[in-house]
């Protein structure tokens, strides 16, 4: 019997988790033994799915919120720390600007947003902002510009980690431009950047273009300034 219920599942596209686990399933009604199947089938979908887009998403490493430390980050009063634990700004097609100098958790913060996101539900890509123009680059010199950026306006969520730390050529930043620009009022960004917007002229060499991206960047945005020291150089395993 279980070889045949194992059939029907494979050709209902079921998966295996109801073969495995109908047996230890107790139920006293034929209505309640299948409620709690169903019930198991959804659960054990929606951790596929929560699994996948973790995977599609390209974390570095995953980070979690677990024992974060908001002290030194000043946060606006338009944002909560419980809002941006559950990433709530995504709903509202919002931006986060993470900024503060190297190794002080912006990059900690936005994959731990990022993941909560995917458990939501949410579509999240995370990048190394001069991959991403590498990629998009890449993919304009190969001919798929087009895929790629459809890719990226399926997402609701684009993490760009490490904005201004390499400058880009007149190329790199039209291609960052249009990712920008495609993203405004439609799906949310998070930037971390130890840049004041005053120097970002220096990563675009086009003062228009700088203008641009800054302006679609702030207009829907929250900016987080991190104060503190840089946790990697606290501690570090090299002593003076």
């Amino acid at each position: 019997m279980k070889e045949i219920i194992a059939g029907y599942c494979k050709q209902l596209r079921l998966g295996s988790s109801i073969v495995q686990n109908y047996p230890d399933i107790v139920a006293e009604t034929n209505e309640e033994f299948l409620a709690k199947l169903l019930e198991m089938e959804l659960k054990e979908r929606e951790v596929t799915r929560k699994n996948r887009y973790l995977k599609q998403a390209n974390f570095d490493v995953l980070k979690t919120f677990q024992g974060y430390d908001f002290d030194d980050i000043e946060i606006p009063a338009s944002i909560s720390i419980e809002e941006l634990k559950a990433a709530a700004f995504i709903e509202k097609q919002e931006n986060l600007i993470l900024f503060g100098r190297v190794g002080n958790g912006k990059t900690h913060m936005a994959t731990a947003i990022g993941v909560a996101a995917c458990n939501l539900g949410k579509k999240v890509k995370f990048y190394r902002t001069a991959a991403l123009v590498n990629d998009l680059s890449d993919a304009q010199t190969n001919g798929n510009l087009n895929k790629l950026l459809k890719q990226l306006e399926k997402l609701d969520l684009l993490i760009c980690d490490e904005w201004g730390y390499v400058p880009l050529d007149r190329r790199g930043a039209q291609l960052l431009f249009q990712v920008v620009a495609s993203c405004y009022e439609k799906r949310s960004i998070i930037l971390t950047t130890n840049l004041e917007f005053s120097k970002w002229n220096g990563i675009f060499y086009d003062e228009n273009l700088t203008t641009a991206i800054i302006d679609r960047l702030i207009h829907h945005s929250h900016l987080l300034i991190f104060k503190r020291p840089s946790w990697r150089v606290e501690h570090s395993t090299i002593r003076n």
